[in-house]
Order: C-alpha cells, then structure tokens, then sequence
C-alpha cells in the first residue's frame, strides 16, 4: 500500500447502464463491464496503481440496494465479464477493489420478502433491525430514512458469516481489496470479527471503510479496518483554497497528521458522493493546488474518473442528484471524452508521478513552514526524506528560499525564489 494510487470508477454509470439510458434498459447480453478494459491502460498512464470500482453486484436500481452479493449486475454483465476485467487488470500490475454494501440491502432483496411473509421472530427477519407495529406486523429498519434500504442486523451470525462467505468468494475471483459501503452504520465490534476471518485466507487483503465522521483512528483501531476515507481532510481541501482560508487546511492537517502516526487514511478531492472538485473551486487557477495536495499528502489517494479531465458537475439534493457526477464515460477510451481539460491531465500524470518516485509519502507528516489566508508552504517529512509544498492564492508573489523546484506552475517556473501570484510549487530540500 505504501506505492498505491486508485483510479475510483462508479461502474453503472461510468458504462451508462445507470441512469437508464435512452434507448431503454440495459440489457444482459451487452456485457458492459467489459467496456472498462478499454480504460486499463489510461489508469496505468495516469499513474494509478490500482481501480477501485463501485457497486457492480445484482441490484434494482442505483447498485447500493444490493439484491444478490454473489452475482454481478445483470445490466453490468456477468461472471466471465469480471473474470477478463480482473485478469486484464492484473497482467498490467493494477490491483482491483470491491465495493461491499453490507450495512443494508435493497427492498426486493429475496430475504426482506421472506421476512416481510414471516413477520416477527421469522428466522429471515432475524437478518434486519425490526420491531412490530400496533397489528403485529413486522417493520424493518431502513438505512437514514431511505426505504428501499433495509438495515441488517450485524448482532445476527446468519449476516456476520455471509459477509465472510461474499468478500471470500470474490477474493478468490480476483479482488484484491474492500470498500466498505457505510461502514460507519455498522458496529466496529462487526468487522473486528468479520476482517480476521477474511484474513486467514487473504492476508494481503486491503479494507477501505466508507467513514463520514467520527473519531476516525479510534474506528480503525477497534474495527481493524486499515483505513477510512478522509472525509475532514476533502473539506478542508476545497473549503480552504475557495474560501481563502488556509488556517482551516492546517488544523485539518494537524489531525491527519495524528492519525497518519496509526493508519494511512484514504485521501481524496471527489468521488461518486460529493461535487467535483473542478465545480468546488471556482477560480480554475486554483484546481492544480487541490490536485497537488491530493498527490503529495500522506494517505492513499484516490482520483475520481473525470476528475483527471478536469470534468464539471454539482451533487444535488434531490431524487436523481447524484446523475451528473456519475456520467457514462466513452467505451473507445480517454481519447473521446468530451470537454476533457488536457493541461489538467497532463498534471495529474506529473504529480502522480512525482508521489510514485517519492513513495515514503505515504506515511508523510506535513508541518506548516507560512500560513497565510492566502499562502501556504508545508514542509511534507518521512524516514529521513522531506519535499516542500508552497500554494499561492494571492495576488502577491510568495518569498520563498532559494532552493530546486520539482514542479510547478509555468509562471513560477520562470521565476528564482518565489512562487508566482496563484502559483503552487513542489519544492527539494537545499
């Protein structure tokens, strides 16, 4: 993990079979998945390590209401579909990671209808969080209010062996990593039980858990995941360079620093939940500096397809909000996508480079050197190595000692001892 880099995909969307497409449902003889393959090698140019793909098991809608673990989406493709995408994967050294929704599953899931003909104490009902209603009817608990989302109940040992059973299998298949769908739903007391036993078999195994809030170095330590997404840290990112406040940027850093002394988090700038980053950050002079962060932090970053492209769209919180950020990508490659920025892809090829020639950052502790609203410098440490990180969002230039710049933006790469107004740099130690 201390080399890897993920290119996260949302498969449903990223191959148009979610939303429904225009010319009517997906069918299962498309085999879309393997529209994928066409995008190994764009990841491996990228600079990833890895493809961390979303949802792909049977589902009624979205991916996320799970109607049957062990079989792929139908409207994706089918078991010899993900059987090429891994092998095709890993003949080009890329690591593949799972999305397991175990904190709930869809409505129409075959269990939830038994359990709804069983009513109460039903050996199917005894899989979800239920009580009875005043005429003794089963009702089962839903995930945040989402009805087609039923919550299982991680006390039962019917659920804690068929999560072993499911991440099992696919580990066997190919997988070699887990995402955590809402892992932050489920008691950490769970997965402490549930991850050991995954273990035994796959000791290698990698375990990303979905983690909003919360005191996250705690739920690593008492789940045993081995990281959780850093959600603190994507805030405080784009909060900090569009509001021109990088006080918040540094205390965030303060505390990704103490987690980074017990766990690697998973950093990020955008994914399938949250408004991309190139619509965060309204100054398109200051996109490079979030790209640049997401590279050289310590963590294991994740770049969220598009946003390599510099790809626009805004979550919304309404019935369909998520559509615009989970866009169907061309099946001919990253050649014909539209709107595709190439300066920015070019820089994320730089940058992800730069962080693969210095993997020691991984593990990278940051230590503010100028903080400014407007300027900061950080110096980025580890096992004996240091890089400096100076972003500029005034309109000043930013002093800077003189000292061998790896990279930068084109103004400041003009200059001698200072990063240019609205510039970044990543800076070798003298």
């Amino acid at each position: 993990m201390k080399h890897a880099i993920w290119w996260r995909i949302y498969p449903l969307g990223f191959v148009g079979a979610f939303p429904e497409p225009p010319t009517g449902p997906a069918r299962p003889g498309e085999h879309r998945l393997l529209q994928v393959l066409g995008w190994l090698d764009h990841a491996v140019a990228l600079g990833a390590s890895g493809v961390a793909l979303g949802p792909i098991f049977a589902s009624s809608t979205h991916g996320y209401d799970t109607l049957d673990h062990f079989a792929i989406d139908p409207r994706l493709g089918d078991d010899r579909d993900f059987d090429k995408l891994a092998a095709a994967a890993h003949e080009r050294g890329l690591r593949l990671q799972l999305d397991g929704v175990f904190n709930h599953v869809g409505r129409d899931h075959p269990r939830v209808r038994e359990a709804l003909r069983q009513g109460p104490g039903g050996a199917a009902t005894r899989w979800f969080r239920s009580s009875a209603d005043e005429r003794g009817r089963v009702r089962l608990d839903t995930f945040e209010g989402h009805d087609q989302l039923v919550a299982l109940d991680h006390d039962e040992p019917g659920v804690r062996a068929y999560v072993i059973d499911v991440m099992r299998h696919w580990l066997d298949r190919g997988a070699d990593a887990w995402r955590l769908d809402a892992a932050y739903q489920v008691p950490a007391g769970f997965w402490a039980e549930v991850l050991p036993e995954v273990r035994r078999g796959h000791p290698d195994v990698w375990f990303e858990a979905e983690v909003i809030h919360g005191d996250y170095a705690a739920f690593v330590a008492e789940s045993t995941a081995d990281t959780v997404t850093q959600y603190e840290l994507w805030k405080a990112i784009w909060s900090s360079i569009e509001h021109h406040n990088f006080f918040e940027l540094d205390w965030a850093l303060q505390r990704h620093n103490a987690m980074l002394a017990t766990f690697a988090p998973a950093t990020f700038v955008g994914n399938h939940d949250v408004t991309r980053i190139a619509s965060q950050i309204a100054d398109p002079r200051h996109l490079p500096h979030a790209i640049a962060l997401l590279a050289l932090l310590g963590g294991t970053p994740a770049v969220y397809a598009g946003d390599e492209f510099g790809l626009r769209a805004t979550k919304e919180e309404r019935a369909g909000g998520d559509d615009a950020i989970r866009p169907a990508f061309p099946p001919l490659g990253p050649d014909t996508v539209e709107a595709a920025d190439a300066g920015i892809l070019r820089l994320h090829q730089r940058l992800l480079g730069l962080r693969r020639r210095h993997p020691w950052l991984h593990r990278a502790r940051s230590q503010a050197e100028v903080l400014r609203n407007r300027q900061y410098v950080i110096t980025l440490a580890a096992d004996g190595h240091e890089l400096g990180l100076a972003l500029n969002l005034d309109d000043a230039e930013l002093p800077l000692p003189v000292a061998p710049i790896l990279d930068s933006d084109a103004a400041t790469a003009n200059l001698a001892g200072a990063v240019a107004p609205h510039g970044w740099a990543v800076i070798s130690p003298p």
